[in-house]
């Protein structure tokens, strides 16, 4: 398997080359979605973790939009994963995460005193199985019940960009008409996964995710909250720093 090299890119100086080589990705695995939407979804993002092979080629990407929030009273931050994608044959790499991690300290880096948290919204069980395998705590869990602060935390950022596609009640985004959703050929998930109780638990509580219903989960991003190699990248971006964590654009 060829090895991947992941770096992040600010999104206003992604090329037209590189911005139409993400849509035909995402396109390959996913329906409901457009060229247009697509792009203006990336819009909305101020950051890229950018893959591509050593041919230069783009094996996958995933988008990144940060912002301060008032919860109760107090600020908290927000890193927000946007649209993901890699391609099948690095499937099982973990370039992409690696990368996501150490970027995420080197956010840390720019407000330590004040708590950092990844909203993800999951449309497929591979990438809600990326929160267990590098995160002690999150939420929604299969085996954990999800404190009122934590739900009350989701239900503010998801009622405030997502209005009255979210419903609290379930914690899952659903949309009158798909915004993206897996192709039949990808949503289909092998029987020794369905075993697994992570899975089992996605798929309980995301049951429309074949339609584009997205399940809203959380967790926090700081050192303690981190399986031992997934804390050594965040402290590797966090000692770095900001700027030095941001690759110029590759056009």
């Amino acid at each position: 398997m060829t090895e991947l090299n992941g770096h992040i890119e600010r999104v206003s100086c992604l090329g037209k080359t590189t911005r139409t080589d993400m849509f035909k990705l995402y396109e390959h695995y996913y329906g409901g979605t457009s060229e247009e939407l697509f792009l203006s979804d990336l819009s909305d993002k101020q950051y890229a973790v950018i893959l591509r092979d050593p041919n230069h080629s783009l094996q996958g990407f995933s988008s990144i939009k940060v912002w301060e929030e008032d919860f109760r009273g107090s600020p908290v931050r927000i890193m927000y994963s946007g649209d993901t994608i890699v391609h099948q044959d690095h499937w099982g790499q973990q370039a992409l995460a690696f990368t996501w991690i150490h970027f995420s300290g080197a956010l840390k880096s720019e407000a330590p005193e004040v708590p950092l948290y990844w909203f993800l919204l999951v449309k497929g069980h591979r990438t809600y199985r990326y929160l267990r395998a590098f995160y002690r705590v999150f939420y929604p869990a299969y085996n954990r019940s999800t404190p009122e602060e934590a739900k009350g935390l989701m239900d503010q950022l998801a009622a405030n960009k997502f209005g009255d596609t979210y419903n609290p009640a379930t914690g899952v985004l659903h949309f009158a008409e798909s915004r993206g959703h897996l192709k039949t050929d990808w949503a289909d998930i092998p029987e020794k996964d369905r075993r697994r109780p992570d899975v089992r638990f996605f798929l309980e509580k995301n049951p429309g995710y074949v339609d584009g219903d997205e399940l809203i989960c959380l967790t926090e991003l700081s050192r303690k909250n981190q399986n031992p190699l997934a804390a050594r990248l965040f402290d590797q971006g966090y000692e770095g720093g900001l700027e030095a964590a941001i690759s110029p654009s590759s056009g």
